[in-house]
């Protein structure tokens, strides 16, 4: 066989090999027009939180109504992930799931500090995911319950305060305590803040962290008949509805500290935003943010919003959340080690 003819011949065996392995698939799936890409397909949103919780409800909600806006209207489904604080569904949209725009992921707001304090299991980079858009920020706070002799964060400085203790709760009023010397005294072995703020309903506890959308939602009765008094919020600055309560920054006594709790409460600002895996091309990248961007104002979207009373605070899209993340992950070496102390963690 010339020689010609002999590597014509191998080159075509290959493509079906190839292809019978399941990689002709792929690749003509990635090499479809961008404007077909999605038609007949199914995209999965990847929520890293079990069902039931504020996660589980707008990556629901988002999944309802995201696919009418994507070319093609593929169908969108929200297949919860749960574990190690959303880290299980983080590493396998990094690492695992297709990169064909087709795998989407809603994980835990504090992805890049996760990342940067070293916490075990992470096998991520939060700047090289593909971020879509972010539906609102979330800001978190400290209750005490109106019979504690803490009612301010002031007070909280000069005497010791239970607190129902979660992943995330352990973590925020721990840096408190750290930098600005708060007194929280951490009652651990409560699953998640539903089951904190029951604790201190109860009389367990004193104080509890949860969101302050949850707050509104869930526990308006409280706040109605002033059974909590709201300590401090979790952000970078004071949120609208909270103008009387300090934002966690603003407690820091020096540039170092305020930078350090800046770090943390750059979480608040990721909030609930959609991502995908890195590597995704990038004419589908712009399909899936435009798509995200119209779901955001999209009247049937809204009109679930306003039905459910939920927070819905300044979406941005994809390319403003891209950046956010990448400062939130690319901070200095000094402010990471501040940052591990803090955290209550040895220098790694």
């Amino acid at each position: 066989m010339p020689k010609m003819e002999r590597a014509l011949f191998i080159i075509g065996a290959v493509a079906l090999w190839s292809g019978s392995l399941g990689g002709g698939s792929v690749g003509s799936a990635l090499a479809q027009p961008a404007a077909d890409a999605f038609r007949g397909r199914t995209v999965t949103l990847y929520i890293g939180y079990p069902p039931g919780g504020g996660y589980d409800f707008y990556g629901r909600l988002i999944a309802t109504h995201l696919g009418r806006h994507i070319p093609g209207q593929p169908t969108v489904i929200a297949q919860n992930m749960p574990g190690a604080g959303s880290i299980n569904a983080a590493n396998y949209v990094f690492s695992v799931a297709p990169k064909d725009g087709t795998a989407l992921g809603l994980i835990t707001q504090g992805v890049a500090q996760e990342e940067v304090l070293g916490t075990p299991g992470v096998r991520y980079k939060s700047a090289e995911f593909t971020w879509i858009g972010r539906a609102t920020s979330s800001v978190y706070v400290t209750v005490a319950w109106h019979t504690s002799k803490t009612q301010t964060i002031f007070d909280a400085m000069q005497q010791d305060i239970l607190l129902s203790s979660n992943l995330l709760a352990d973590v925020l009023p721990t840096v408190l305590n750290n930098v600005v010397g708060t007194r929280f005294k951490m009652i651990r072995g409560y699953p998640g803040s539903n089951e904190g703020m029951l604790a201190m309903e109860r009389g367990e506890t004193e104080s509890a962290v949860t969101s302050w959308n949850a707050i509104k939602t869930t526990k308006k009765n409280w706040l109605d008949e002033r059974k909590i008094n709201i300590l401090v919020q979790y952000g970078p600055q004071r949120v609208k509805d909270l103008p009387d309560v300090p934002s966690m920054v603003e407690l820091g006594r020096t540039p170092q500290d305020k930078q350090v709790l800046g770090f943390f409460a750059a979480s608040a600002e990721i909030g609930i935003a959609i991502m995908a895996p890195p590597g995704v091309p990038a004419e589908r990248v712009q399909i899936l943010r435009t798509a995200f961007d119209a779901t955001m104002k999209d009247p049937q979207f809204l009109a679930d919003i306003e039905a459910r009373k939920v927070e819905f605070d300044r979406p941005i899209n994809g390319a403003e959340l891209q950046k956010i993340v990448a400062d939130a992950a690319g901070v200095t070496e000094d402010v990471r080690a501040r940052a591990l102390q803090a955290r209550g963690r040895a220098e790694k």
